[in-house]
Formats: structure tokens, C-alpha cells, sequence
């Protein structure tokens, strides 16, 4: 056992040490940026209301009020990346906890289970994403650990952890009900499995005895139940009710899966087709960099469910369910996430986390099967290469190929342009000009809110129109450069029209595709060059 203890050591201290470090290193996304803007709204004036369009559940910004107060954040300002993304990392680690408390798995397969969490590139690298992801299948892995202690013959501690972490899932995010879907169908494909094997039996007696000891371990009090339904309904409207200052809120958490439900047909902006997800894990390569690779993780996970198949029930004792219960639920949620159109990066991960506990099991069962053929040493090369090159690949996607499109995992990321940007204007701004516009049509600014937090007077447009009078400093998407001369150059009278000259000397990109122009007044400029304030 004791490499198996060296590995729990090895999965939290290394799983800690890929979360935690630079946090600040790649840029804000946009989906990162906007969720931080919402929290500087409930930051500075102490109120949150939710948003059945947008931003989804309130858990992850009422969570990042700790780590702003304990850094003496007080304004948007004053809030960094990491005092942002830390968020998503502690729940990361808590996962990582978790596993820990699963019941009825060998110790070699939560070793394994925890060393390949701690090392898979895409649970590391979403969660230093200042997004509701990690924190949903945090809080969904959690009501499955405390189910099953409770089925275990556990307490009512674990009935208040399964209720708590329920209505932490609903506060999340939307998605929360296609895990629970899936969670029931995997309960109903566990009890179905259950009965074939029964009607298989031969000795009646032997049936009997073995049903009543399934029923008396499997079985829920009803006080267990309600303790359950009362601190999820707890937890619901407290969350959504904004700690009882908007009734509203609770409405809108139920209205919102009209909006989310036809968002997750579409197949135009964040359309991809059904193995998305599938080609991302078993691997994926452009035009440098490495081969980015979880196929491991697919192949051990598909050999812990093989195994757990061809096991023998277990005489009710209930631990082969829970197995059972994990495969079909990691199995049904990748199948339901391939089946939407609708695909981003991290959804993923709400599949890949029942996988990783089945891989666990598949690692530890292959170990266990070369052990008495005297081959356990070739197994254990094998698991330590796959766990090596997850590492690997989690170094290189975090802290170098942290925006580079070549990894899988960056979606749609800014790169370091958008800092670049930033700091330019806020050098002009610094020499004397006093304002900032910004033109993009619907409104495609983002990351920039972020990085412009902190100036006091930015104008945002999507449409240059008769009310648009140019500023000192002007950043625009290229399509608007004509509105943009006109109104620099043909529509100020004679005598009044100022000569605007390019603010970068290169073309600068908010991300991939998304190039954005600036413009500054020559005045302007000159005075910034000489170190004179306009």
C-alpha cells in the first residue's frame, strides 16, 4: 500500500502546484470577463439579480466574495485575475477531495482515480477559468459521493451534504438539469441490470436473501429523503433570491430553461459536430506544438466499465452498483453532450469526471489482472507514462500554450494583443486625452471591460451614428473605418477637424480573427511622446 499512499501525496501536491501558480499568466477570456463584471456589480454595491439570458447561476460570484474581502477588494478595480480564478481552483481541489470520500473503491483505483483528476490537462486548465464549470461538476460529483455514503448506511451529514450540494448545482448553472437526467438514468440502468442478473439466478433461497439485504442496504428513510429536499430548497432560495432581496430571482431560475434549452440547439456560433469531444480527448495536433492526448483516459475508463461488468454481483453488498451507476453516467453524459449541437470546450468535463473515476477502476483492475502472471511492473510503466504525459501536456496547455489555438482547450481565447491594447491606452489616456471609444458591432469588445475597468470614462458603441463624436483615443473594428473617417475628417467644419494618425504600428487582435484598429489624435500624441500633458 505504500505506493499508493505516495500516489494520493503525489495528485494533491502536484494537482495544487498545476492549479495555483501564475494564475494571472494567460489573458481573460471573454466569457471570464463578463462574469467579472458582473461580480464588480454585486462587489461594490452589495446587490446581485439574476439573469435568466445571461451569465448563468449566482453560486460562483457570491463564492468570489471571500477571496476579494480577505485581499481588501472593495471596487472591480481592485480585484486581479487571481483573485478571480482562485475561485474555480479551490473547487477544482475539493474534487480532488472527493474522490477520497467515494466508498467501495479499492485503494489502487482512488489513487488512480485522484492522479489522473489532478494531471488531466482539461479538469487543470478549466479550472484556472473564472467559469461555473468546474464548480458544477464539483458540486455534482459532490451529491454523488454523499448518495452513495447514504445508500452506504451513512448518516444524516451526508443527507444535509447530498441536499446542499443539489442546490448548489441548481444555483450554478442551467445545465445542472441534463446531470441529473442522466444521474436517473444511470439509477434506472443500475436497477435494471440488477433485475436480469436476478432472473438469472437458479437458487430462490440464495435470490431472496440477497434481495433483502440489497433492500436493507440500498434503502432511504424518508427523513433521510427530506432532509435532503429541504436543504436543497434551502439553498435555492437563498442563492436566487439574492439572500432574500429579490423574489424575482426564483421565478427567473425557472423560466430560464425556456432560453437554455433553445440555446443548446443551436448549431451557428458554437456549432460542432457529434465526436467534438470525442476527437478533442483521443487527440488532437496543429501545425506545432505537441500531441494533446486524454486517450489514455478513455481507454482505461472503457476497460473499468468492461471489468465491472464481467464482475459477479456482489450479493447486494452494493459496491459493483456504484460502479456500474459511475459508467453509466459518464456514458450517458457524453453521449447527451455529443447529441447537442451546442459545444463548448469545457462542457466536457462533465462527462470526463465519472470517466477519470471509471479509469481509476480500469488502471487498478489491470494491475490487479498482471500481478499473479508476474507483469504487474510492465502495468505500472505503463500507468506511470499515461499519468507522466497528462502532467505533461497540463504544464504545456497552462504555462506556454496558455492562448495559442494549436491547444484544444483554448476556445475562442484573447491572446497577448488584448494586454498590449490595454496598456496603450492607458499610456494616452495617462498624457491627456481624457476619454476612450470603443466601436464594435454587437457589441464584441470583450475581454476589454476588463482590462478598462479602471478608467472612468469609456464609451461603448456598436454603431457609429449621429450621436458618435470622436474622442482623443478611438478603438474600432475595421469595418468602421469610414463611418470613422467621415466623421474625423468631412463633417467637422473647416478649422475644427483634428488629425487622428494610427495608435499601434502593427495590427492588433482581440483574438484570433477579431482584429481591432486604434486611432489617437496627432496632438494628442506629440504631447504624450514629450512628456506634456494636453
Amino acid at each position: 500500500m505504500k505506493w499508493e499512499r505516495a500516489a494520493l501525496v503525489l495528485a494533491l501536491a502536484g494537482g495544487a502546484l498545476l492549479r495555483i501558480p501564475c494564475l494571472d499568466l494567460r489573458p481573460m477570456h471573454t466569457d471570464e470577463a463578463v462574469h467579472a463584471t458582473k461580480f464588480g456589480a454585486l462587489l461594490e454595491n452589495g446587490t446581485y439579480r439574476y439573469d435568466r439570458h445571461e451569465y448563468h447561476g449566482p453560486t460562483l460570484n457570491y463564492f468570489t466574495l471571500l477571496p476579494a474581502w480577505l485581499t481588501g477588494s472593495r471596487t472591480l478595480p481592485g480585484v486581479t485575475e487571481t483573485t478571480l480564478r482562485i475561485v474555480p481552483v479551490f473547487f477544482g481541489l475539493c474534487l480532488l477531495l472527493l474522490i477520497l470520500l467515494l466508498p467501495d473503491l479499492s485503494p489502487a483505483a482512488s489513487a488512480s482515480a485522484l492522479l489522473l483528476t489532478a494531471f488531466s490537462p482539461a479538469m487543470v486548465f478549466y479550472s484556472r477559468y473564472y467559469i461555473q464549470e468546474t464548480l458544477l461538476v464539483c458540486f455534482s460529483f459532490g451529491l454523488i459521493v454523499a448518495a452513495c455514503r447514504l445508500l452506504s448506511g451513512g448518516g444524516s451529514g451526508w443527507s444535509v451534504m447530498a441536499g446542499v450540494c443539489a442546490g448548489l448545482m441548481i444555483a450554478t448553472k442551467e445545465t445542472w438539469i441534463i446531470s441529473a437526467g442522466m444521474m436517473g438514468l444511470a439509477i434506472l440502468g443500475v436497477l435494471l441490470i440488477q433485475r436480469r442478473e436476478n432472473r438469472r439466478r437458479l437458487h430462490l433461497r440464495v435470490r431472496s436473501v440477497q434481495q433483502h439485504e440489497t433492500r436493507s442496504r440500498h434503502r432511504l428513510s424518508a427523513g433521510s429523503i427530506g432532509i435532503a429536499l429541504l436543504c436543497t430548497a434551502v439553498v435555492w432560495v437563498l442563492f436566487f433570491s439574492s439572500f432574500f432581496t429579490s423574489r424575482e430571482g426564483l421565478r427567473d431560475s425557472l423560466l430560464a430553461f425556456g432560453t437554455y434549452f433553445s440555446r443548446a440547439g443551436e448549431n451557428v456560433r458554437h456549432g460542432h459536430p457529434w465526436y467534438y469531444f470525442l476527437e478533442m480527448l483521443a487527440g488532437t495536433r496543429g501545425g506545432h506544438g505537441p500531441l494533446w492526448s486524454e486517450a489514455g483516459i478513455l481507454l482505461f475508463g472503457i476497460g473499468g466499465v468492461w471489468s465491472t461488468l464481467r464482475e459477479k454481483p456482489d450479493g447486494g453488498k452494493g459496491a459493483r452498483d456504484i460502479r456500474i451507476f459511475l459508467g453509466l453516467y459518464a456514458l450517458s453524459m457524453f453521449i447527451v453532450s455529443s447529441i447537442i449541437p451546442y459545444k463548448t470546450p469545457w462542457l466536457v468535463l462533465g462527462a470526463l469526471q465519472p470517466l477519470i473515476i471509471m479509469a481509476g477502476v480500469g488502471l487498478s483492475s489491470m494491475l490487479k489482472w498482471l500481478e499473479p502472471r508476474r507483469l504487474r511492473p510492465i502495468g505500472i510503466l505503463a500507468a506511470g507514462f499515461v499519468i507522466s504525459h497528462l502532467a505533461w501536456q497540463s504544464w504545456m496547455a497552462n504555462f506556454r500554450y496558455y492562448d495559442d489555438p494549436v491547444n484544444p482547450y483554448v476556445y475562442s481565447q484573447p491572446g497577448d494583443d488584448v494586454r498590449a491594447i490595454a496598456s496603450g491606452v492607458t499610456r494616452c489616456l495617462q498624457g491627456g486625452a481624457l476619454s476612450l471609444q470603443v466601436v464594435c458591432s454587437n457589441d464584441d469588445y470583450w475581454p476589454l471591460p476588463w482590462y478598462f475597468r479602471a478608467l472612468p470614462r469609456v464609451g461603448w458603441w456598436d454603431h457609429i451614428g449621429e450621436g458618435f463624436v470622436p474622442t482623443g483615443v478611438i478603438l474600432a473594428s475595421p469595418e468602421f473605418e469610414p463611418g470613422l473617417l467621415k466623421k474625423m475628417y468631412e463633417m467637422p467644419p473647416p478649422g475644427e477637424r483634428m488629425l487622428y494618425v494610427p495608435l499601434f504600428d502593427r495590427p492588433m487582435f482581440l483574438r484570433p480573427g477579431k482584429e481591432l484598429r486604434g486611432y489617437i489624435r496627432l496632438d494628442l500624441r506629440d504631447a504624450m511622446l514629450s512628456g506634456k500633458s494636453q
